[in-house]
């Protein structure tokens, strides 16, 4: 079965794992398989007045709307854009007197659209949101106790005037929610920011090692002419070589946690066992425990001894970054390196945890060299352990790249900023304002190699002179939060 806008794929029932989507023709890495806009999305409570509610980027100034003073928009574009999905929720805030949670929001939202189209296929939609799973029936107790709240919430807020639906349909909303909603991320696609449904994607089964990707594109209103806009959107992208009859497949959760972790993981948030050949057989757990090998090599009470307290450090360490005491996760993670070196062996990620927590955060206090050589070991070990086109392991290059960078290290700086390019260019695409980022960082260490290659002493001189001249460019804050993951759920 395939629609307008979506030929090469088609949907097809998968041997225990229900449906699933299919390739109609063959993709190279970077392919874009498909691009869908969300049928319907909202900003995440704790960012609505800092987030444009249309293209979900983060600006410095925007627009409130007059009327509900809720929504905020990038400009007047951004604003007529939403009209059409924020009209009934204008006059239904202005009615309750307050806006409700993301939740309710996105439920009201998708049954207004509902309201207005039918619940059959909409264009360009491989399936219709009543046959989207809502896993209801294998909710826990607390998760049915949040539903009925969900559900009661709702109800007060949804207007008499509307089309009223049912109590069980609206549950069935808000168990498709549940485990269906998509984490939409700001236009850097560092932080996570909204949620929303795209019914095309939930088709797409899970592979811990997958050959597709995800990526939100937020879309481009910049051009004077509106035929250039681009809408907010996701992008199904193939990460490697893809045949007709292959099934298209994404990951649900980060690579780097061992297959029993993951499982685990993919069990409590979308109710099913992972089979995939990597669980299966256990691939690359042997170099997420890997032990220091040779004549010393630890005793197996050592190796406890030392994850067991690299897993209470981390739990120290999340709690002096909730408080942004910086100088103090510094400490702790020297402490646990400390420990950790001379048993844990280079892709364990346990080390490879501490490894990320310290480069980040010694980037932003600007301790560069030591950032760099925790960022460098940091790189070596993901290398051996991500798919090598994995946007997560681009991001972790590109973070290392800019470190180096800033060290003064050009030559590994500028190598590290090549590697994430290429990795991001499949990943992300030329035209995604990351990648743009990174070009424009290519162009510049390429230029400074350059000129450090052919009078290094020239080069220290000129970039000592620009460093006084100029206040380095102070890197972000760190965030408590992990990397945006693929589907959103609620804590």
């Amino acid at each position: 079965m395939t629609r307008g806008g979506m030929e090469s794929v088609e949907v097809f029932t998968t041997e225990g794992k229900g449906r699933g989507l299919k390739a109609q023709k063959e993709f190279l890495p970077g392919d874009v398989i498909f691009a869908e806009p969300a049928y319907a999305a909202v900003v995440f409570d704790s960012l609505t007045h800092v987030i444009c509610h249309t293209c979900f980027k983060r600006q410095e100034r925007l627009h409130r709307c007059g009327q509900c003073k809720f929504a905020y928009y990038c400009d007047r574009t951004c604003q007529r854009d939403a009209w059409l999905n924020h009209k009934n929720e204008c006059s239904a805030i202005k009615k309750h007197g307050k806006a409700p949670t993301e939740n309710i929001r996105l439920a009201a939202r998708i049954l207004w659209r509902i309201e207005r189209e039918g619940g059959g296929l909409p264009e360009n939609c491989l399936v219709s949101i009543d046959d989207l799973q809502n896993h209801v029936e294998s909710f826990d107790e607390e998760e049915k106790k949040d539903l009925r709240v969900d559900v009661e919430s709702f109800l007060e807020f949804w207007p008499a005037q509307s089309q009223q639906f049912g109590m069980q349909y609206i549950s069935h909303i808000f168990g498709v929610i549940n485990c269906n909603a998509f984490t939409l991320s700001d236009q850097r696609g560092l932080q996570a920011v909204g949620v929303g449904i795209f019914p095309n994607l939930c088709q797409a089964n899970h592979d811990c090692w997958p050959n597709c990707t995800v990526i939100f594109n937020n879309g481009n209103h910049e051009a004077v002419r509106s035929m250039f806009h681009t809408q907010m959107r996701i992008e199904l992208r193939a990460l490697s070589k893809i045949s007709p009859g292959d099934e298209l497949t994404v990951s649900y959760v980060d690579f780097l946690n061992v297959s029993e972790e993951r499982r685990k993981q993919l069990k409590k948030q979308y109710y099913f066992d992972c089979t995939c050949e990597h669980c299966k057989k256990k691939i690359k757990d042997d170099l997420m425990l890997a032990v220091k090998e040779g004549d010393k090599k630890p005793s197996a009470e050592t190796v406890k001894e030392v994850i067991q307290f690299s897993k209470d450090t981390l739990e120290k360490i999340n709690k002096a970054r909730l408080e942004g005491t910086y100088h103090e996760v510094v400490k702790l993670c020297r402490e646990c390196l400390k420990k950790q070196e001379p048993v844990l062996g280079d892709t364990n990620i346990y080390l490879l945890r501490i490894l990320s927590i310290a480069s980040e955060v010694l980037s932003y206090l600007q301790m560069f060299e030591e950032a760099a050589e925790y960022a460098k070991r940091m790189v070596d070990g993901y290398m051996k352990i991500y798919h090598p086109n994995n946007a997560q392991l681009g991001m972790a290059v590109m973070r290392a790249g800019v470190t180096h960078w800033h060290a003064g290290l050009i030559e590994a700086g500028h190598s590290m900023i090549c590697k994430a390019y290429a990795i991001l260019l499949i990943t992300h695409g030329p035209s995604h304002p990351i990648t743009k980022d990174l070009e424009v960082m290519r162009v510049q260490t390429e230029m400074e190699l350059r000129m450090f290659q052919q009078n290094e002493f020239m080069y220290y001189k000129m970039r000592e002179a620009a460093l006084k001249n100029q206040k380095i460019q102070v890197m972000p804050e760190p965030s408590n939060e992990a990397p945006p993951s693929l589907f959103h759920k609620k804590e």
